[in-house]
């Protein structure tokens, strides 16, 4: 009987085996790493998968050492790399923390990997998630930002994920991510915005996604320190219909769209919209200025651990 076709040919890209390391190979492995290699490890184990063009615009001067390096991580186990199947074409590699890494990192907290929490099937679980392209987008969000940082001045001075994020919050808000940005102003003077992202892809509903600023009022009552809210949002209707719900919140929120012709610098463009207002947007930093917002303190994140 003839066997039926399976699709392990349309699987072959997220299909991740890492390999068992042994201590030589760690050794050998963090003998070669540079600095920039490591800190690229870091924060591709905080920030779970990352992808090719991602990890260029973060640490690259071109594309082609990018590849070059890459590819040399992948050769030392550590980092995994897959491609999520597409209908049409093929989509880039998307890399996530491979065994070797994760030993040489656990190594720099004075921890095994047990310690560390790093599992190879937890690792590579993210290309088979339903959550793959989100985290992506809410990943994207940081990377313009360290781009349009490259380009013309500013700083991404924090960028915690949501994993960190919970564990300091998740008993009372659960945003994608914490995020720390620094620029110059219209004026001449230095601003500084801390905020919250909730990335929105569509698959929401809206009331559901409006219901969340209950918990940042409370995080906000909870640790005496008022942190905006922004939503990053797929489309203009979508943008406006979750205004209309909005109104006027308690805490601030701005919202704006993340499609590439929005504006030429990304989310730190003039893109951003207060709710409850109308007129003109506004850039990043400049909502620093216009809400009189302060950073957090170390003690404001040691509250509600």
């Amino acid at each position: 009987m003839t066997r039926p076709r399976t699709t392990r040919t349309r699987l072959r890209g997220t299909q991740i085996r890492g390999p068992r390391v042994s201590a030589e190979a760690v050794a050998e492995l963090a003998y070669r790493l540079t600095t920039r290699d490591r800190n690229l490890l870091a924060l591709v184990w905080e920030h779970r998968v990352l992808t090719t063009g991602q990890l260029t615009r973060l640490f690259f001067p071109t594309p082609e050492r990018a590849r070059q390096r890459l590819n040399h991580l992948h050769h030392h186990h550590a980092l995994l790399r897959f491609r999520p199947w597409a209908p049409v074409g093929s989509k880039p590699w998307h890399w996530v923390l491979g065994p070797a890494g994760a030993h040489v990192l656990a190594v720099e907290h004075g921890q095994n990997v047990a310690e560390f929490g790093y599992r190879q099937d937890a690792a590579t679980a993210i290309a088979v998630s339903p959550r793959l392209t989100h985290q992506i987008g809410v990943n994207e969000f940081f990377v313009s930002l360290h781009a349009h940082a490259r380009r013309q001045g500013g700083a991404v001075e924090q960028w915690w994920s949501e994993h960190r994020c919970a564990a300091l919050w998740g008993d009372l808000a659960r945003p994608d991510a914490f995020g720390r940005w620094t620029e110059t102003c219209a004026d001449g003077t230095a601003a500084t915005l801390d905020f919250f992202l909730e990335h929105d892809t569509g698959t929401e509903a809206l009331a559901r996604v409006t219901a969340k600023l209950g918990g940042y009022a409370d995080l906000a009552e909870a640790t005496g320190t008022t942190t905006p809210v922004l939503f990053w949002l797929p489309s203009p209707k979508r943008e406006a219909n979750l205004r209309r719900l909005l109104g006027t919140p308690e805490i601030p929120v701005a919202t704006a769209v993340h499609t590439p012709a929005t504006s030429p610098d990304g989310p730190a463009g003039r893109v951003w919209q207060l709710a409850g207002a109308t007129g003109c947007r506004h850039r990043l930093v400049d909502l620093a200025t216009f809400w009189g917002t302060a950073p957090r303190r170390e003690s404001d994140n040691d509250r509600c651990r």
